[in-house]
């Protein structure tokens, strides 16, 4: 059970500024007013619950999304400050809900170490909601009060008969429709992120539930095992090199660590999630970069000391140790400094110290006293460098033949005139007859046709040697751009030092990178081997948004001198309900080869009239599951997949 000691009472709400600003100018507050603000709003809500777990007064948490998209979150903390506070005098939990930067987060009084640093969430909720009702358990009573979008919209109610003695804290919201562009949750990113936060609070109950479909969902989630689960679920369906992964947990003044890290045998990409104060920094930060350092120190030292590399041997570098890396580092500090306000990346700058000596310290006592694992590791960074160094030098011999002739690009590829990148964009084409009706029916001054032969190589099966040495692959990173794609750049700092990765748009030759496909399922598997290919390695080109997918078109429609184009069934079925099926001629594309070059311009690559999909990457560890299950060398998992999702499937071609 939590602990019940601390004091915790209106001294402890600090007031900074007012909230009036939040409504004109949401995206500053939340990002966007896009799914992703929308799903933010409940994750702000949930980080207050979850500040009580850390001060260990709070063992279980719900969540829960009700028709209408009401959200309610529950948690059996200490209830949020009634008793009224001086400088406001109104009851302190009115003061939290209405009023930005008030909290009990700012002068380490009511907690130690937070997540809600900017003490924002709640009342942002607030003004961002149509209504919200806040209701709170402390001293057997009952304290409630709601809100108009941030205004109370009634007087601070108690209810004396309240016999429980329970505490906690009960908050309901519905978001401004006024405000978002759809106020519709995604249960799978809210779920995740529960799901995320029960790893890192060992011991602490989440319940998620979604009651809008007639089948409601629920989910229980507790972790006693930690981060050290939340490792074995990342390498689920891989083979690891060893188990259970390297667990390590120091503290040094305020500031506690953990490090669960684990390889991957037949992994060449590496999965790392980390955390400051349950806040998932997804641009990583000083913390990422203290452990990095740490890592390749230990494991330089231990190859060392027992001969496993020589005096003379080049020493592992960031890269060697990244290959088929899986760790989850988690930071608990004071006072963290989040680069912008949907905290994505940790500047603490005494951090990056702290980390690196507290990893270096646990590191180094694991591997003397299981040197086995440790040689592990060695062996496979010993291969890694050699796979490397080898893929450099046929890089370098490639290099040296094509400074020989005219020009470095693939001779397939049919380039634009346009020589600023951020103009022009590139279409990865599948096949040549798609590929020369592409090439007659593009605009020449700033689009430029790749066309790729077959399938291309799946990169989930193969090593950085052998998937620089294959010719398509090879001809696709030479078009968009060597130096944007990971492994085959020569300067180790661009992956060692993440916190200052230059922008990726500078590395590009075309600032939209297209893949346009068949509408087959032959035209499915090569955008999933590509999009695989673009994942493991150009991950920074799909954050920075340059990747697309083309729409072309599944149907054509004609009746008398008329036609139309249609791009899904809906839209075939609402175009034979306005014109009648009688009479109606349906062509169906089931390549883009088969339409003419005129066809292909005006439905897929005239920027004034066609449909694309920009690929964005909201949940790496998902893409990185799904990836996995389709791609990877394991088929049962993949068997799975497809009988669980086959009967969603809408058409197949035979």
């Amino acid at each position: 059970m939590p602990q019940q000691t601390m004091q915790y009472d209106a001294d402890h709400i600090k007031v900074l500024e007012g909230l009036e600003a939040v409504r004109k100018r949401p995206g500053m507050y939340i990002g966007t007013t896009g799914k992703s603000g929308l799903n933010h709003l409940v994750f702000e809500v949930v980080d207050n619950s979850i500040d009580e777990a850390m001060a260990g007064y709070c063992s279980a948490i719900e969540v829960c999304i009700e028709p209408d998209n009401i959200v309610t979150v529950t948690d059996n903390g200490r209830g949020i400050p009634i008793d009224i506070h001086k400088e406001k005098g109104l009851p302190a939990v009115e003061v939290v809900m209405t009023t930005l930067h008030a909290g009990g987060k700012f002068e380490g009084k009511g907690y130690k170490v937070s997540g809600g640093l900017h003490g924002v969430g709640v009342s942002v909720v607030n003004a961002l909601s149509e209504w919200l009702k806040v209701v709170v358990y402390r001293t057997n009573k009952r304290y409630s009060q709601q809100y108009f979008r941030g205004v109370p919209k009634e007087l601070f109610g108690v209810t004396d008969d309240f016999p429980r003695e329970f505490t906690g804290t009960v908050v309901s919201f519905k978001p401004d429709a006024t405000i978002f562009e759809e106020v519709d949750f995604t249960a799978e990113v809210v779920d995740h992120r529960l799901r995320e936060l029960a790893y890192l609070n060992p011991g602490v109950t989440i319940t998620f539930k979604d009651l809008r479909d007639e089948e409601p969902y629920e989910k229980v989630y507790c972790f006693e095992g930690g981060i050290k689960s939340y490792v074995d679920q990342l390498n689920e369906n891989k083979e690891v090199l060893f188990t259970p992964p390297i667990y390590l947990k120091k503290e040094r003044d305020a500031y506690e660590i953990e490090v669960a890290l684990q390889y991957v045998s037949d992994y060449y990409d590496e999965q790392i999630a980390t955390f400051a104060n349950n806040i998932r920094t997804r641009e990583g930060g000083t913390h990422l970069s203290g452990f990095r350092t740490a890592l390749t120190r230990v494991i330089n030292a231990f190859a060392r000391k027992y001969d496993l590399i020589k005096d003379k041997d080049t020493p592992f570098s960031g890269n060697d140790l990244k290959e088929g890396l899986t760790a989850v580092i988690s930071v608990r500090l004071p006072n963290p400094q989040f680069e912008g306000q949907t905290k994505t990346k940790l500047g603490n700058s005494e951090v990056k110290g702290i980390v690196d000596s507290l990893v270096d310290e646990g590191l180094t006592d694991f591997v003397e006293a299981n040197p086995r694992v440790a040689k592990q590791i060695v062996n496979k960074a010993l291969v890694a460098q050699r796979v490397r160094d080898a893929a450099r030098k046929a890089q370098e011999l490639v290099r040296r033949k094509s400074s020989l002739e005219s020009t470095t690009l693939p001779g397939k590829l049919a380039d634009c005139s346009e020589s600023d990148p951020s103009k022009t964009e590139i279409f990865l084409v599948e096949g040549d007859s798609a590929g020369g009706s592409a090439k007659q029916g593009r605009d020449r001054n700033f689009q430029a046709i790749l066309p790729l032969r077959g399938k291309v190589l799946n990169v989930e099966k193969a090593r950085l040697d052998k998937i620089l040495a294959n010719e398509e692959i090879r001809s696709l990173i030479t078009a968009i751009g060597p130096e944007a794609v990971s492994g085959f750049s020569d300067n180790d700092k661009f992956d060692d030092a993440p916190e200052e990765l230059p922008n990726v748009l500078t590395k590009l030759r075309y600032h939209k990178v297209v893949i346009m496909t068949d509408a087959d399922v032959d035209g499915a598997h090569i955008r999933t081997l590509l999009l695989t290919f673009f994942f493991r390695y150009a991950k920074p080109m799909i954050e920075a948004g340059a990747l697309y997918i083309a729409q072309p078109p599944l149907y054509l429609v004609k009746k008398g001198q008329s036609k139309r184009y249609a791009y899904n069934d809906a839209q075939l079925e609402e175009v034979l309900t306005e014109w009648g099926r009688e009479n109606a001629g349906i062509q169906r594309y089931k390549g883009l080869g088969e339409m003419n070059p005129d066809q292909l311009w005006e439905t897929t690559m005239d920027p004034t009239k066609r449909t694309m999909l920009q690929v964005t990457l909201e949940d790496g560890e998902v893409a990185d599951e799904i990836f996995t299950i389709l791609m990877g060398s394991e088929v049962d998992p993949r068997k799975e997949f497809i009988e669980k999702y086959a009967g969603s499937v809408r058409w197949i071609d035979v």
